[in-house]
């Protein structure tokens, strides 16, 4: 299947918002509820402190329903939008899925809130989940219609970080494994690593 035809049998999304990674993420579930008005500034600290900077990205990709591998190698961006108040990540490399082998590209918001957390949401504004990495690692999850989105963020390091996506419903069966490493020159971690 060509990339541009993956997600195709999705609802019609808001203007400007893509499949991403052939589709394997989207905006479709949630109606779009990012106000104007929302004030949650980037911080030195927390989780978007740590995640502030550049990143290069490599994400295997296990298509189980559609029995295809893949991989994506690129790199991720995690900068203040103009006004300061979130990040906004963005992401561009190339992808290697089954018999297609392109560019794709891939934008996130990641709202950062007083207790060190993060709102993460679709470039349209919809709710995607929460993220704390704090602790070290997060596990959460996003229902999207029938399929579930589960996915574990671990620190692994001041300059790395990891994320496993299990994806489960009637139409979807894949897992994607992402390992982050700070680019030369990339922002140093805020968050203290554990001592335990």
């Amino acid at each position: 299947m060509a990339a541009e035809d993956m997600g195709a049998d999705l609802p019609e999304r808001a203007e400007g918002v893509r499949p991403d990674d052939a589709g394997l993420y989207h905006s479709a579930c949630s109606r779009p509820v990012w106000l104007p008005g929302y004030r949650a500034a980037v911080s030195a600290g927390g989780t978007v402190g740590f995640l502030s900077g550049e990143w290069d990205l490599v994400r295997q990709i296990s298509d189980r329903r559609g029995g295809q591998e893949g991989v994506f190698r690129g790199r991720a961006r995690f900068r203040p939008s103009a006004d300061g108040q979130v990040l906004e990540y963005t992401e561009d490399g190339e992808l290697q899925l089954g018999g297609h082998r392109g560019p794709a590209t891939r934008s996130l918001i990641y709202a950062g809130r007083a207790d060190g957390t993060a709102d993460v949401r679709f470039a349209d504004g919809s709710a995607f989940y929460q993220l704390d990495l704090r602790p070290g690692s997060c596990e959460t999850a996003h229902p999207c219609r029938a399929d579930l989105y589960r996915v574990t963020v671990t620190r692994l390091g001041p300059d790395r970080f990891s994320e496993t996506w299990q994806v489960a419903g009637p139409d979807k069966d894949y897992e994607l494994r992402a390992t982050y490493r700070r680019a030369a020159g990339g922002a140093a971690s805020a968050i203290k690593e554990n001592s335990d």
